[in-house]
């Protein structure tokens, strides 16, 4: 250790980088003789590698950080040098007054040694440095580096302080002015949640993650998108969906608690769970709502509110979290999705925001310019009838003292029939904008934050019972009943996007990924990413909502990058498990019939887990495919060999699904065809389930069907003019003997005299593999050992002939003993010849 000691203070780099590279097996040998050396690492070796962290030479740096992570790993270092050794080091390195570059690869240790380190040594020594690297506002490469391993921090430290110390830090970079930081972010995402509450996730994740989907840099919006299917799994609750997951991995169906539909069927959304709904969360009393008019989409959110504000972008609407009161007025034609990008809560104000009586009503008193609502705010520009809502309002008359304020929308300030005037002119915009938000009802002084869609036929009348509560609404009924009855899938579509197991911004954000103007947007692959989740997102929805999900689905079914349906038909059988039989047959059937005739690329996919698939389906259902089977044999290209390789080993499962005449009728001539491939490869799977077919027989007690078969074999392989075909019946019959799935009195009587003539075989191959069947095989079953066995003479009589034979190899085999068989791999001779 001493002549260690001084080469590591030796003046030439390379000698010192040389030594940290002997430091790890140097300490796996201490480590294996403790009792002997129980010092050593501590004292010599573990000074010398938090010495290097800040040698001058970056390849002495560079060797020392990944000594330090790996004598980590394999838990060498003592949790004593852990604390007063290496800890010290990295945060005097990471101190802000440090070098740029001795920071930066600091901060990369601490972030990579954190899941290695216990949660109560990472949260006292390295969570409080990591939450000031997140801040460090002198160099974005430290920030960079935080923001890319945030969901491990999170991770090691666990839900509390992630909840308590991470998650304001996660704001701040999601804020970022560096566009990579907000990548970054948008790439961890997944990360965090999993280290969140149910109630953290809904509540302030879920409307930054639509704020990062809304990024005005295309990379960060290209990376959010790749993670929003991700995302929303991490929402999955077993209760909600009636699906969990078995240690196995495998799907299981539990029992949902209560109906979750039965809210959707009268428009109204089922309470959700599990999330908090304390007013600290949900709800907001003492704060008005207010907006920067002039700031850009590229500035930063507020931070002033624990609730981030959703941007817009030229991909979508703005999504605000809060859902604010009405301006009329100037509000409705002068805000543009820029100006109101973001919006942020106000610490002081004299107008709070309050609720007023009436299960639905509201008001906002404060300045028009103060406010901005999604009431009255769309994408596609509108007619300007602030002139028409002044003269409304004017001739309203006198109200009360906060109904007296211009552009303040209150109860019976207009009357239901004037207002009735406005709606009409707004129908249009109301039925084919599915993006118009619903101002969520209140109580208690409070206003519920919620961000997601409504029904556009429960607004208008919501609206028009906010205006005049005590008066019939027989106008609007009449008129959306006239709506509905011109177009009546109008109501069911809009049914259609209701759910409240994830926030609907979230759902409606996935879907639009097959929107063609995506790919153009933000990223070529947004569909492939889409389709690659879909089974994610569908198991958190729970089957009760797929109706939320089946239009995607057929969409990217029918999508032309060949690439994003083969992801699908790769994934198909598993969304059958988490669908049921009824919406499976009903909705996925069809898609498959589909798949099962597109391009190879394509139909691999379908056939890698065809088995998985049919099995699912009902019995008549099934049944339709059996013809549809033989069309796999046909390949776009005949090199894809690997493709029928795939079908052969399929249909070994898929045996088990058909009777035997089924399996006579139409698999077994598959499995023929396979035999005579011109690949080796698949030559041999085919006759695994040649045997496969015959046990099928044998076992159902259809000796007919099974005797009708070898005579088959024997006609195609035993007589085949090509030695390959003979060699493959002696395969059959050694596999036959092996499996024991045929009768041993029928193997003697159809099959035994078939194989021992191939003795006389003109190709060595041939007979090479007749000597292991009857050597290794047929002689180490009991059966055939007996001396009272009739046909043990004539098996002696030709191992012997086969002993003396003029080729090495097949003497060889003749007289190899049995119990030797393991030393030779047979399966590995078998394909060599």
């Amino acid at each position: 250790m001493e002549i260690v000691v001084r080469l590591s203070e030796d003046a030439e780099p390379t000698v010192r980088t040389e030594l940290m590279e002997q430091i790890p097996p140097i300490a796996i040998f201490l480590q294996e003789n403790r009792s002997d050396f129980p010092v050593v690492l501590s004292e010599y070796l573990i000074p010398i590698v938090v010495r290097y962290l800040t040698d001058p030479n970056n390849q002495v740096r560079k060797s020392s950080q990944e000594v330090l992570l790996i004598l980590l790993e394999q838990d060498l270092i003592f949790q004593h040098d852990i604390e007063n050794k290496v800890c010290p080091i990295l945060l005097q390195l990471s101190a802000p007054d440090s070098d740029d570059e001795y920071k930066a690869e600091a901060v990369s240790i601490i972030c990579k040694m954190a899941s290695m380190l216990s949660k109560s040594t990472v949260e006292r020594l390295l969570l409080p440095r990591f939450c000031e690297l997140c801040g460090d506002g002198k160099l974005f490469q430290v920030r960079k580096v935080c923001a890319a391993n945030f969901g491990d921090i999170c991770h090691a430290v666990g839900q509390e302080a992630t909840e308590k110390f991470l998650i304001p830090k996660f704001f701040e970079l999601c804020s970022d002015a560096v566009w990579g930081m907000r990548k970054a972010c948008a790439e961890c995402f997944t990360a965090v949640s999993h280290s969140s509450s149910p109630g953290v996730r809904r509540t302030q994740l879920s409307p930054l993650f639509i704020r990062l989907v809304s990024d005005p840099c295309r990379w960060v919006r290209q990376a959010a998108f790749q993670s929003l299917g991700p995302f929303i799994s991490t929402f999955a609750n077993p209760s909600r969906a009636g699906l969990y997951l078995r240690e196995d991995g495998t799907l299981s169906i539990r029992p949902l608690t209560q109906d979750f539909d039965s809210g959707f069927a009268s428009g109204s959304p089922a309470p959700s769970s599990g999330v908090n709904t304390s007013p600290a969360s949900l709800t907001s009393s003492a704060k008005p709502v207010q907006r920067e008019p002039e700031l850009p989409v590229e500035g930063t959110s507020a931070k002033t509110s624990n609730f981030p504000h959703m941007g817009s972008s030229p991909d979508g609407p703005a999504e605000n979290p809060v859902e604010s009161c009405v301006s009329a007025g100037a509000e409705l034609t002068g805000l543009s999705p820029e100006t109101s990008a973001f919006s942020k809560l106000s610490d002081n104000s004299d107008f709070p925001i309050s609720s007023y009586p009436g299960s639905d009503s509201w008001a906002c008193p404060g300045n028009s310019e103060d406010v901005f609502s999604h009431f009255l705010y769309w994408r596609t520009p509108l007619p300007d009838i602030s002139k028409d809502l002044e003269l409304l309002l004017s001739e309203a008359g006198p109200q009360e003292d906060y109904c007296s304020r211009p552009g303040v929308v209150h109860n019976n300030c207009v009357a239901r029939s004037e207002i009735q005037k406005v709606l009409d002119s707004l129908q249009e915009h109301l039925m084919n904008d599915p993006d118009v938000q619903d101002p969520s009802s209140a109580s208690d002084n409070q206003i519920t934050l919620s961000a997601s869609s409504s029904q556009n036929e429960l607004f208008v009348a919501r609206i028009l019972q906010s205006t005049d509560p005590g008066e019939p609404r027989n106008g609007t009924r009449d008129h959306l009943e006239a709506d509905q009855r011109r177009d009546p899938t109008l109501l069911e579509e809009n049914k259609s996007k209701l759910q409240d197991i994830i926030p609907q911004p979230l759902l409606d954000q996935y879907v639009s990924m097959t929107d063609p103007a995506r790919a153009q947007t933000v990223d070529t692959d947004i569909a492939k990413h889409c389709a690659y989740s879909l089974p994610g997102v569908a198991l958190t929805l729970g089957r009760q909502n797929w109706h939320c999900l089946k239009d995607t689905y057929e969409t990217l079914a029918s999508d032309v990058q060949w690439k994003v349906r083969r992801t699908l038909a790769f994934s198909i059988h598993e969304l059958a498990v988490i669908l049921g039989d009824q919406l499976t047959a009903a909705d996925l059937v069809p898609i498959f019939n589909g798949f099962l005739k597109d391009l190879d690329e394509v139909r691999i996919g379908v056939l890698k887990h065809l088995y998985d698939f049919l099995k699912l389906l009902h019995e008549d259902k099934r049944r339709d495919y059996l013809y549809q089977l033989q069309e796999f044999v046909v390949t776009d290209n005949s090199r894809n060999w690997r493709f029928r390789y795939e079908l052969a080993e399929q249909l070994i499962l898929i045996l088990e699904l058909y009777s035997p005449s089924d399996v006579y009728d139409y698999l077994m001539h598959i499995a023929l065809k396979l035999c005579a491939d011109q690949v080796s490869e698949v030559r041999w799977i085919s006759f695994k389930l040649v045997v496969a077919i015959l046990q099928k027989f044998y076992s159902n007690s259809e000796s007919a069907l099974g005797l009708h078969f070898i005579n088959e074999l024997i006609i195609r392989f035993r007589h085949c003019s090509k030695w390959v075909g003979r060699q493959a019946f002696a395969f059959i019959c050694q596999a036959v003997v092996s499996k024991e799935c045929v009768p041993v009195d029928q193997f003697v009587e159809h099959l035994l005299p078939s194989l021992l003539s191939l003795a006389s075989d003109p190709v060595p191959n041939v007979r090479v593999l007749l000597a292991k069947a009857l050597r290794q095989m047929l002689l180490a079953k009991a059966y055939f050992r007996n001396a009272g066995n009739p046909h043990l003479e004539v098996i002696e009589e030709t191992i012997l002939a086969l002993q003396s034979d003029r080729d090495q190899d097949v003497s060889f085999f003749a007289a190899l003993e049995p119990k030797r068989r393991n030393i030779i791999d047979t399966a590995v001779l078998e394909k060599q010849n």
